[in-house]
């Protein structure tokens, strides 16, 4: 299959970020942001990528868009949440991470995502190793974050972690971050990384 036609094939199958499916109408502002954060935290415990994006839209349905609300939110509503997207074997230790997740990004960044990037001069890697401070995102969910988060901070691009260029090798796509960014627009960026997340050699072409 040419590279083209399985880049177009990709986007148009699985060319849709986390954050979408989250609901999350991702802008560099800090509630939008934030409610990556959130999907991060949520995407970093042993669960199904759909149960964390459901836990994620619940979350914000319940008002918890924000580090003030999430902080000040009671255990209860935090758990219940959770439970409605069965987000349910770490529900506890979720709730807890998230409220303590909070208090950090109040107390060292004032609640603003954008002030932890300037405090990293926008470099992946140390925008990276800033958000593994967070309770519960390591070195996956700093990935997770960069990937979807390069959609709107231009810095980040072109990120595709060694995951996803593994995936993109096997398909006989460019198997360098550089070689995958020239093949689309910096606006699909993060929908190719997101794609190749999600898709195996036996899912491209067999439709």
């Amino acid at each position: 299959m040419a590279v083209d036609t399985t880049v177009s094939e990709l986007l148009d199958r699985f060319g849709r970020t986390y954050a979408e499916e989250a609901g999350i109408t991702l802008r560099d502002e800090p509630s939008p942001l934030y409610r990556l954060l959130v999907l991060t935290v949520l995407c970093s415990a042993r669960i199904s990528a759909g149960t964390a994006t459901a836990a994620a839209r619940e979350l914000s349905a319940a008002g918890l868009r924000t580090p003030r609300a999430m902080a000040g939110a009671r255990r209860g509503t935090l758990v219940a949440a959770l439970g409605l997207a069965h987000y349910v074997r770490y529900d506890e230790s979720t709730a807890t991470a998230l409220v303590r997740g909070a208090e950090l990004l109040l107390d060292r960044w004032r609640g603003d995502l954008r002030r932890l990037r300037e405090e990293a001069d926008g470099e992946p890697e140390r925008i990276g190793g800033l958000l593994r401070e967070f309770p519960r995102i390591g070195p996956v969910g700093a990935g997770i974050f960069r990937r979807e988060a390069q959609a709107v901070w231009p810095s980040l691009r072109p990120y595709f972690d060694e995951r996803v260029l593994a995936r993109a090798r096997a398909l006989g796509l460019p198997g360098s971050p550089a070689g995958l960014a020239g093949l689309v627009g910096a606006e699909d960026l993060a929908r190719l990384a997101a794609a190749l997340t999600r898709a195996g050699p036996a899912d491209v072409g067999a439709a």
